[in-house]
């Protein structure tokens, strides 16, 4: 596990994130929300809502969005963008799956410009 390959980092195995739910990441530019839908997406977001900072990785995950626990604003699993008549977004993370295991970008982990 983790080992860096051209920019990318193995951070999971895409079973370790439950179906409709989440795993956080532990990193130096802020802990990032592991997603998996119920299709088997996997979605990365830092882990914070763009309204009240609440735990996004604490949400429930319906379809491709997750709705924050504190304030129940839905965000976009996939933009980060806040849904509805809310407005902010929270930083997403670039992330692929390659042989059931869950990369992210390296550069997201240490607050770069990805």
């Amino acid at each position: 596990m983790n080992t860096i390959v051209t920019g990318w980092l193995e951070v999971a195995a895409v079973e370790d994130i439950p179906v409709r739910g989440s795993r956080v990441l532990r990193s130096p530019a802020g802990d990032i929300a592991l997603f998996r839908a119920a299709d088997g997406v996997v979605f990365a977001l830092y882990d914070k809502c763009p309204h009240g900072g609440g735990p996004l990785s604490q949400g429930i995950v319906h379809g491709h969005s997750v709705t924050c626990p504190l304030h129940n604003w839905v965000i976009c699993l996939k933009s980060g963008e806040a849904q509805g008549a809310d407005r902010g977004c929270t930083p997403n993370v670039p992330v692929r799956v390659e042989n059931g295991r869950v990369l992210v970008r390296a550069a997201s982990l240490v607050g770069q410009a990805a």
